[in-house]
């Protein structure tokens, strides 16, 4: 069996990109299934990243390697669903198929019968629909299985199936031992040093180099390994084996190493490659790169959006490199969802009757609140029967049980640095205790920020500077507020939409809006790493601070109530009209419920843009609103609360 060797891999390895304040803490990455005990396990043709470890008998051990079964989720069943092959052909007259299996447990996913789910792309949009296995065996002469699903009993019913994707259950899985290790669990974790506590960093992926498993370890700024300093995302190699990493605790995420004298050094240098080897790599990467930017062209054609391809034609490099990068960042399931929204908007979305209904619905679950209580310190002659609300929830923040999320709205300031730009008021804000958490429990508190795309460099700076303003490194989060193109339909074809150009090398995109966080936080895995974190709830301040922002409180008394009432959602709401300064709480159960869904509302708009006509571009001008921007609130998360939700609401009184 072919083998990658540990400096020139075959396959290679890969750490997920996302804006990331500090990249030192991993994202979420794609479920794998371990395979059986090595004693038990033939080895497997295919080679992917996964891993089993069983301790105590050796202390190098030669581990097995298990096939990726990369998790989907259903929106029919809301269950978690992983791939175990896909369907190749049909096998004989009787309505049988064959299956690639791409899961090392092919007993226990295709001769169990039960129910499973096919995945299935059908006029370039996906669908996964319920089947029910009733029996499968191994083929005779190849390396497939054969099954049968009810129903399906004719060769023409199956032949529809062929190039689906098969799915199961991710809980029904094997257990491991106390001391085997799924490789999703380890990646993320935090590399300790044993003897000193220091930390060295976090795991970024697994790799099985036949021998034993490696980890692969993004170093923290801290480690000075290298001539004094450690160089930036600086990678490692670190065998998994007993004698290297003797501790490994999954409840506080956290692995100790002993490390020989040298091994990290020998890492450290072993990246100074030589021109040739960089080159090497360059190419990988730009292959890489283009085989991202074919996955991504592939989903905007069967969206019909080809004409968005035409500035890769012509121009100089860096334009066409900038309209590659365009493509890449368009959230083709995103945008899906959204077009669907252009025909089913009716009414457009009130957040005002909305709260109103809510107001009459939740009234046991109501609190109303003066503004002067509002602040970190407010005393309990002030807060009256409330300051246990109070109380409570500054314990929450004490404990490292709420994560605040800052959702900074500044659109129309092209200088973040400026007298009045998000980042003065970021400053101000985090250095005010009278409005912000304390700063002794800065390091207490997760902090994801969502902020506009050409803000996120400076804020990235702003932390830099000012030592992170006390919180951990490794829990910030500096993301770019999620975005979708313009789109517009003709009167020909008024049911088909095109992207709108800004440029020929420019896709046209507007904000999605505060409703956009909890896509990202879904999308980049961050409520996953909260919840390991021991989240309980997640804060989310949506914040204008354009034009001349008002005064802002991080109010702990929200997410005290909340946690008092037993609430999945806490609402602070102001008796102004127009709510600009949003805060809500949300339970983190219910997050990883949501998964990330959020509804969008299609908002006519009028926008000058560029087309091709007839091999020249040309620039149109409207006189009236020509298109459509997609809008998602993040309020809209009411409409999609099941009756046994509880939500509670706060109302602020002048």
């Amino acid at each position: 069996m072919l083998r990658p060797s540990l400096l020139c891999s075959s396959a290679s390895i890969t750490f997920t990109p996302i804006q990331l304040f500090n990249p030192n803490f991993s994202p979420h990455f794609q479920s794998f299934e371990v395979s059986r005990p090595v004693s038990a396990l033939s080895r497997t043709k295919n080679c992917h990243f996964s891993l089993v470890r069983a301790r105590g008998k050796s202390s190098f051990l030669v581990r097995s390697t298990a096939t990726q079964e990369a998790v989907e989720t259903s929106s029919k069943s809301e269950l978690d669903l992983v791939e175990v092959g896909f369907l190749s052909g049909v096998h004989g007259l009787q309505g049988e198929i064959c299956i690639k299996p791409n899961t090392d447990f092919p007993d226990l996913r295709f001769s169990k019968p039960g129910r499973r789910w096919l995945k299935q792309q059908l006029m370039g949009q996906e669908k996964i629909d319920e089947v029910e296995l009733v029996e499968g065996r191994p083929h005779p002469a190849q390396k497939s299985w054969i099954l049968k699903f009810r129903g399906l009993d004719d060769v023409d019913q199956v032949r529809q199936l062929v190039g689906a994707t098969l799915l199961a259950e991710d809980d029904d899985r094997p257990e491991l031992d106390d001391d085997e290790f799924y490789s999703r669990d380890l990646v993320g974790m935090k590399v300790l040093l044993k003897e000193t506590g220091q930390l060295v960093g976090t795991v970024a992926n697994i790799f099985d180099n036949g021998g034993n498993d490696l980890l692969h370890v993004l170093l923290d700024s801290s480690m000075e390994v290298c001539n004094g300093s450690a160089k930036t995302n600086q990678l490692v190699w670190i065998p998994f084996v007993d004698a290297i990493v003797p501790d490994v605790d999954l409840e506080r995420k956290e692995m100790y190493i002993t490390p020989p004298k040298g091994l990290l050094e020998v890492n450290m240098r072993a990246d100074d490659r030589s021109k040739k080897e960089r080159r090497q790599l360059e190419w990988k990467e730009r292959k890489k790169q283009q085989k991202r930017l074919i996955s991504a062209k592939k989903k905007l054609c069967e969206l019909e959006q080809k004409h968005v391809f035409d500035g890769l034609r012509f121009g100089e490099k860096s334009q066409r490199n900038l309209l590659a990068d365009h493509i890449l960042d368009v959230n083709s399931t995103l945008l899906q969802k959204a077009l669907q929204s252009i025909d089913t908007s009716s009414k457009r979305w009130n957040v005002i009757e909305e709260i109103n209904e809510l107001r009459a619905r939740v009234s046991e679950c109501t609190l109303n609140v003066s503004r002067e209580c509002l602040s970190f310190d407010a005393s309990k002659e002030k807060m009256g029967d409330n300051f246990s609300y109070l109380q409570q929830g500054k314990s929450l923040f004490s404990e490292g049980k709420v994560s605040i999320c800052l959702v900074l709205n500044d659109h129309e300031n092209e200088q973040p640095e400026g007298e009045n730009g998000v980042v003065s008021y970021l400053h101000t804000l985090l250095d005010e205790e009278q409005s912000f958490i304390k700063e002794e429990d800065h390091a207490c508190v997760p902090l994801v920020i969502v902020s506009p795309e050409h803000t996120v460099e400076a804020l990235q700076k702003l932390f830099q500077d000012n030592d992170h303003f006390g919180f951990e490194a490794e829990k910030i989060w500096i993301l770019k507020e999620e975005t979708l193109p313009v789109v517009c339909s003709s009167p020909e074809e008024p049911k088909k939409h095109k992207i709108l150009m800004k440029s020929p090398w420019e896709i046209l995109k507007s904000p999605v809006g505060s409703g956009g966080v909890l896509s990202i936080l879904a999308s980049h895995g961050i409520t996953d790493s909260l919840s390991s974190l021991g989240i309980d709830y997640l804060q989310v301040h949506s914040i204008e601070t354009k034009p001349q922002p008002s005064q802002h409180y991080i109010n702990p008394m929200l997410v005290g109530f909340a946690s008092a009432k037993g609430a999945e959602i806490g609402i602070q709401m102001t008796e102004e009209s127009v709510f600009k300064n949003l805060e809500m709480a949300f339970s983190m159960k219910f997050l990883k419920r949501l998964k990330g869904k959020i509804e969008f509302e299609a908002v006519m708009k009028m926008h000058s843009h560029v087309q091709k006509v007839e091999k020249e571009w040309v620039e149109s001008v409207p006189s009236e609103p020509n298109s459509f921007e997609f809008h998602s609130d993040i309020c809209r998360v009411l409409s999609e609360c099941s009756s046994s939700a509880k939500i509670c609401l706060m109302n602020i009184t002048v």
